[in-house]
């Protein structure tokens, strides 16, 4: 029996239970229009249980060895031409010129760790279901979100962690619409599966798609 595994995104509560994906902030709308997909999912034929892997290794993993590809991609054109770079990609390929080589090995165990720890996790479920992004599309002159639910950030990557947390772990996933906020901005579902099961990914997604059919609407901006 399929299992997908929905992450409930609220808040730490009045019994201080701790935020999801280990205290990762997710704006209110993203959660209710992730939550109300219970029902979608369960009327798929799923059990939807609330649970998720430790996923503390990623921090090191992608951080760090984003960094050192952005290094390795662009440092000698950074080197010819520092003003032709924004300061946040600037800042990141800076960042990855000066690691080590311990720096390095360090977060290739860390993305050996956060692989094993999900594919262990997906051995009793068989998706992985979360929000695509944190929080509603925003201003298209914001460089990047600041804060969400009162949590600052300190890099222009924070508030991607429901993304990048996956593409830490290699596994296969895809993005679905799932609804619209109360302003009409759009929200997305994001189905993670196990590895090398692309195509059980694209099935789950198209059921999903046929189900709500939110990928007929568009918002109003659009």
């Amino acid at each position: 029996m399929k299992r997908p595994r929905l992450l409930s995104t609220d808040s730490a509560g009045a019994n201080g239970a701790e935020r999801p994906l280990g205290g990762v902030p997710f704006d209110a709308r993203v959660r209710t229009v992730i939550n109300q997909h219970v029902n979608t999912f369960e009327s798929l034929g799923c059990v939807v249980e609330q649970a998720e892997p430790d996923f503390a290794a990623a921090e090191t993993a992608f951080r760090v060895l984003r960094a050192w590809n952005s290094a390795n991609t662009y440092g000698a054109r950074l080197k010819e031409r520092p003003d032709a770079f924004k300061d946040t990609l600037k800042g990141e390929i800076e960042e990855g010129l000066r690691l080590t080589g311990m720096d390095v090995a360090r977060a290739e165990t860390a993305h050996g760790e956060i692989w094993r720890r999900f594919q262990a996790f997906l051995e009793k479920y068989e998706y992985f279901v979360l929000p695509t992004t944190q929080l509603p599309p925003f201003d298209v002159n914001t460089p990047y979100p600041t804060e969400i639910e009162g949590v600052m950030f300190s890099n222009y990557i924070d508030w991607m962690k429901s993304c990048w947390y996956i593409s830490a772990t290699g596994n296969p996933a895809a993005s679905v619409p799932g609804g619209f906020t109360p302003e009409g901005l759009p929200v997305g579902v994001q189905i993670v599966g196990r590895n090398y099961q692309d195509f059980s990914v694209l099935q789950m997604a198209h059921a999903f798609e046929r189900t709500t059919g939110f990928g007929q609407k568009r918002p109003a901006i659009a």
